[in-house]
């Protein structure tokens, strides 16, 4: 539990820990951590506000201003980005982890001191390998001055790691998507989080935009402007609490990359797709190459993360076989993978839709006609796999469907908080609908295996953002995915 007083007192020159510690990538045998020295233990919490820019202004400032400008002309006469409200920043600090299995202190391990650098925003990562299988693990995290001894700030966590592939183990999971700092529930950030911790889950999916750049209070226009947001969102108590102590895996899409609908080449403000995709890959979250990869949990469950902009063509490009959102190695990958898997359930995390339906007017994923010549290609391959469900963020309402021609399932998980549902009407129920809400909320999984016969069932429910379940989907698999 992340607690004020584990992390000394307030001061530029005593690095604190304000945005907690994250974890990724963990699987049987090895996972990553990453941390970051801040000035605060807390986010500024009476700074001022952003300059209010009007959507026409906005529009022309983006492209014609300096790197410079672009940031002065959002902040008040005479305020800096770190006096600004919400705002952690950075400061140079060393930290060291250290880490054990939870009954086996005895086993205690600890890094090396590593001093942060600012051209890496203050943040620091560590892989760790040669871990037990089906292990929750306990760390702890110290900072203090670069070449002092003296320990200014101590966080604690945990994580856990996946079991091995032969075990028949009860689980639950959690999926979320599509948050910011704007439209969170609180001060204290998002309800979601304390229900999903109630949930116990023994991993969790964040989906992708996981911030928003261009949306306003400040538009990320500059690389400055987008650490500041990373900050001031995982500043947030409810998500620095959660992502300290649980085993989880970011999915990056469009908003958290560059900007609504983006791919390579591209530009927002200052800042081009490739740095935006740099930003996220390598200092912000904790780093994976390639960022996608298939975990067993169990021998009930496979999970596969997707990474859905770093290979795709651009919207614009005449839809055929050369068009791809996933690139075809990862495409490959991804069906000779679930192909080859041995586990019940197969899950599909996606960042975008592979069913939808989805709005007629949009053009960025598979459930689009934009990208319908290898949306069929996938939907044909993976519905011919038994156990395949997909699930997908991206989409700020929630759903369960079924494409008719393919019979493949597909879970939207819905926006991470009632202010951010948009974009679908309520009751308009489409053939491929089996439930659809238009609420914010999360997504639960429940691996269980019968008593009587020792078969494993996947419960699958939509939740509010306070928890309550909405719905509940009931699975088994024999020679195909079946619906009890």
């Amino acid at each position: 539990m992340v607690k004020a007083s584990d992390q000394g007192s307030v001061g530029s020159s005593n690095p604190q820990l304000g945005n907690g510690m994250r974890n990724s990538w963990a699987d049987q045998h090895s996972v990553v951590l990453w941390t970051r020295t801040t000035a605060l233990a807390e986010m500024v919490h009476h700074g001022p506000e952003f300059v209010k820019i009007a959507r026409e202004q906005m529009s022309k400032w983006e492209s014609t201003l300096s790197e410079q400008q672009l940031l002065k002309v959002q902040l008040p006469e005479g305020a800096s980005l770190e006096q600004m409200q919400g705002a952690c920043p950075g400061t140079p600090g060393e930290v060291r982890l250290i880490y054990f299995p939870e009954n086996d202190v005895s086993s205690k391990q600890s890094t090396v001191w590593t001093a942060t650098q600012a051209q890496q925003d203050y943040t620091c990562q560590w892989k760790l390998d040669r871990l037990q299988a089906g292990t929750r693990y306990l760390t702890i995290v110290e900072a203090r001055p670069i070449d002092q001894t003296n320990v200014t700030a101590i966080l604690r966590g945990s994580f856990r790691t996946a079991p091995a592939a032969e075990q028949l183990v009860p689980q639950t999971f959690c999926m979320t998507t599509c948050h910011d700092y704007i439209r969170r529930d609180d001060d204290f950030g998002h309800r979601i989080y304390p229900a999903m911790t109630r949930l116990h889950p023994d991993w969790m999916i964040h989906a992708g935009d996981v911030e928003y750049y261009d949306k306003p209070d400040p538009y990320a226009w500059t690389i400055d402007l987008m650490r500041f947001k990373w900050a001031r969102l995982f500043a947030l108590p409810r998500l620095r609490e959660f992502y300290t102590n649980h085993t989880s895996y970011f999915i990056k899409d469009d908003h958290d990359t560059l900007k609504n609908d983006c791919w390579t080449g591209q530009r927002y403000g200052a800042v081009s797709f490739e740095q935006g995709s740099k930003l996220f890959n390598e200092e912000q979250f904790p780093t994976r190459t390639p960022r996608y990869a298939s975990v067993q949990w169990g021998k009930g469950i496979e999970f596969w993360i997707l990474e859905g902009r770093d290979y795709r063509s651009p919207n614009t490009m005449k839809d055929g076989p050369r068009k791809t959102i996933l690139g075809e190695e990862q495409k490959s990958w991804l069906i000779n993978s679930l192909r080859a898997s041995t586990a019940t359930f197969k899950l599909v995390f996606s960042p975008t839709p592979l069913v939808g339906p989805d709005r007629d007017n949009k053009g960025d994923n598979h459930a689009n006609a934009n990208f319908e010549y290898e949306g069929r290609q996938l939907r044909d391959a993976l519905s011919n796999i038994p156990g395949v469900i997909i699930f997908c963020g991206d989409r700020h309402w929630q759903y369960a469907s079924v494409e008719p021609q393919s019979g493949l399932w597909e879970f939207g998980c819905g926006p991470g908080s009632e202010r951010h549902e948009l974009g679908w009407r309520e009751g308009d129920v489409r053939p491929e609908h089996r439930f659809l809400r238009v609420r914010g909320g999360f997504l639960s999984g429940h691996l269980t295996y019968d008593q009587a016969d020792g078969q494993p069932s996947l419960r699958i429910c939509h939740r509010n953002v306070d928890g309550e379940e909405m719905s509940r989907f009931e699975f088994r698999v024999d020679s195909k995915l079946r619906l009890k």
